[in-house]
């Protein structure tokens, strides 16, 4: 049994025991019935994901994946492909808004090569950048498979196997780099749920009404040469996706296999969580979403997931950003389940019934 079927069969639902328990608390806390709405109903989730009460939430950690995309050669982003490693590095230094962002929530950063289309070994070599890289970006979407079958697999695997050496921590958020990458991100979530290309798919870094035509008519091209199978995640991952997707799925499948939350950024990682979503579908009972995104498609992802974004303030970075801002929420979430008194705890009279 390979790496990704082990852990996608180890991954069962939240436990509804430990649900029952936190709503029993949660429907005594000293403050009108379910007064603090969706921060209640995500400690509810928190306790029935992680088996605990108090659930353990403090120790984080963001996973940005990079990867390059051949597709970019067909001009579907503003930027250039050298700045793939050139933000690879600068989040190696700190000095990126998900570092920002990170340690402002007290979470640590990890820096994922899964494809990145430069040499990488001075970060690799000093520990900046862990090594993943399956190849030097993937193949042009739009004239054949963006991968093998085979680095699919791989590119899940070395998710999963991140996840595996980070277990210290409680709770994981993604995040992703690569030039181009909303484009094969489009392509997934057309494949996934059948819906028009020209429905979920964005302006990405800034392109104008002309520019998004082709990058529309670029992913139409890219289905119609690959035929992805809607029913296969690895199938729709290796013809049209990329390798930092596939990592993330892995790190939402060794996540859901840990019984630990993970928080899911923008656009691209939510790409990755359909993928998760199709190879396991019990990962999306392990999902945060953290925001909802200015990317067109983002929506029909969250819907087709069944997960309601905690954020709406038009955020379009990616490198897990978002997934840092909803941490906050995931600790309050976390705190008002094991803290908050009860009208039992706080001697205060209950409401009539």
């Amino acid at each position: 049994m390979s790496l990704l079927e082990k852990t996608a069969a180890m991954i069962t639902g939240q436990d509804q025991a430990w649900r029952t328990r936190a709503r029993a608390r949660l429907d005594q806390l000293a403050i009108p019935h379910w007064a603090l709405g969706r921060l209640m109903d995500l400690g509810l989730d928190l306790v029935g994901q992680t088996r605990a009460l108090p659930p353990p939430v403090s120790r984080k950690v963001i996973i940005t994946m990079a990867g390059d995309h051949g597709v970019a050669a067909e001009g579907v982003s503003k930027f250039p492909q050298d700045v793939t490693p050139q933000m690879v590095a600068n989040f190696a230094r700190g000095g990126a808004g998900i570092n920002v962002l990170a340690r402002q929530a007290g979470a640590d950063v990890v820096v994922v090569d899964m494809g990145v289309a430069a040499d990488l070994s001075a970060l690799t070599a000093g520990g900046e950048v862990i090594d993943k890289k399956v190849a030097m970006g993937t193949a042009n979407m739009s004239q054949g498979p963006a991968m093998s079958r085979e680095e699919a697999v791989r590119a899940v695997e070395a998710g999963i196997e991140v996840v595996n050496e980070l277990t210290d921590y409680d709770v994981f958020g993604t995040g992703d780099m690569g030039i181009a990458n909303t484009t094969p991100s489009s392509a997934i979530v057309a494949a996934l749920t059948g819906r028009a290309v020209a429905e979920v798919t964005g302006r990405g870094t800034g392109l104008d009404d002309r520019q998004v035509a082709a990058k529309i008519a670029v992913i139409s091209r890219a289905l119609e040469i690959n035929r992805p199978n809607p029913a296969d995640g690895l199938d729709v991952l290796s013809k049209v996706g990329g390798f930092e997707i596939g990592g993330i799925a892995g790190v939402i499948i060794g996540a859901a296999a840990l019984h630990k939350p993970v928080v899911v950024d923008g656009f691209i990682s939510t790409a990755g969580a359909l993928i998760a979503q199709s190879l396991a579908p019990m990962t999306a009972e392990y999902i945060i979403a953290a925001h909802r995104s200015m990317e067109n498609g983002h929506g029909v992802m969250q819907g087709h997931l069944k997960c309601r974004p905690l954020l709406d303030l038009n955020l379009r970075l990616g490198e897990g950003t978002g997934a840092a801002l909803a941490m906050h929420l995931v600790e309050a979430a976390a705190r008002i389940v094991s803290e908050v008194a009860t009208f039992e705890e706080a001697a205060v009279a209950g409401a009539d019934k």
